[in-house]
């Protein structure tokens, strides 16, 4: 069975990969989908978020038979179908993510019919962060080592400097 984890990962976090983590666990494959949104502002390109989650996967000895990288636009559920994924992957930090995560379900339930999504909580010490968070404690030169693999930090630390 093939899921599809989606997000804008800008940048990908420790609580990324830890969901990534566990959903290899569980299937056979898992897409990772990087978000490209025309209305959205990113701090990194769409390259250089592919080029993270990458080197972020390969530093977790993740063997690529386990995962693929997928760049789309539009809606994640036709990223899904296009990539053959049956299952959405979802992360949920706190309860305040359900409430927006339960009204996503219903739509993708419906459009197109049959998308299921699955939800996963990173562990403990990753539950609260968010690549918003981040970013924000980078720009501002705080220290996010231990939120973010290494080639991470350094791609942050040169786009704030």
């Amino acid at each position: 069975m093939k899921a599809l984890y989606a997000g804008s990962f800008d940048p990908i976090t420790n609580g990324h990969i830890d969901i990534i983590l566990q959903a290899i666990r569980i299937f056979d494959m898992v897409t990772v989908g990087i978000a490209v949104n025309p209305d959205k502002q990113y701090l990194f390109n769409a390259g250089e978020r592919i080029d993270m989650v990458v080197k972020s996967l390969k530093n977790n000895a993740i063997g690529s038979s386990h995962y693929e990288i997928f760049q789309y636009d539009g809606m994640t559920v036709n990223a899904a179908k296009e990539v053959g994924a049956s299952i959405l992957i979802r992360g949920l930090r706190a309860v305040s993510d359900f409430d927006g995560e339960f009204q996503m379900v219903q739509f993708n339930r419906q459009i197109p019919p049959g998308c299921n999504t699955m939800f996963f909580m990173p562990d403990e010490k990753n539950f609260y962060l968010s690549s918003t968070a981040i970013r924000g404690i980078a720009k501002m030169g705080g220290d996010v080592n231990s939120f973010v693999p290494k080639h991470v930090v350094d791609m942050l630390r040169s786009h704030y400097t």
